[in-house]
């Protein structure tokens, strides 16, 4: 499986957010490949984005979100659960917040949410950082879906105005979305 360039992130993050549906998410641990097809997704626009991590300002935590474009930014939210961003630029990224599991993983293995997609992949605060072009962290070709939805982004309510932006997306048909 080849590996989407780095390019692919380097444009504006609605787009990329969009276009991750479908997107194969890989890490590659020893020689098994657990794999999933991305089928939700939530844009974070930068530093004026005040739902985005970065509109706190530049800090060790988001540095990566500042960094170029194709990059995994991995935080822990809640001191338990960890999340994986593709980085845009600039301070922005893309949430990916649920998969169809594929192959390498558990027969159990719920990927209905950023925190259970990177327990089942085995991502960790290990990551942030990693090139998304290469192993051991990378986004493969996939299919795009159908049809996609959009929605208000999850769990921001404390964002104002951003709380209600339309800036979450999703494969209308699948049934391994977070939320409807």
């Amino acid at each position: 499986m080849r590996p989407l360039s780095k390019r692919f992130a380097a444009r504006d993050t609605v787009e990329v957010a969009r276009d991750l549906l479908g997107r194969l998410l890989v890490h590659q641990v020893g020689a098994v490949a657990r794999v999933g097809r991305i089928v939700e997704t939530e844009a974070y626009l930068g530093p004026h984005d005040l739902a985005c991590h970065s509109s706190k300002g530049r800090t060790a935590r988001t540095e990566v979100m500042f960094g170029p474009p194709g990059h995994a930014y991995v935080f822990l939210v809640y001191g338990m659960h960890h999340c994986v961003n593709v980085v845009t630029g600039g301070g922005a990224a893309v949430l990916i917040r649920a998969l169809e599991p594929l192959e390498g993983l558990a027969d159990d293995a719920r990927c209905d949410g950023p925190g259970r997609l990177t327990r089942a992949l085995g991502i960790t605060r290990a990551l942030d950082g990693a090139p998304l072009d290469r192993a051991p962290l990378f986004l493969g070709r996939g299919r795009p879906p159908r049809r996609i939805a959009t929605s208000a982004r999850v769990g921001v309510d404390y964002a104002g105005v951003w709380a209600g932006k339309p800036l979450r997306f999703f494969d209308a048909e699948s049934t391994f979305v977070s939320a409807r």
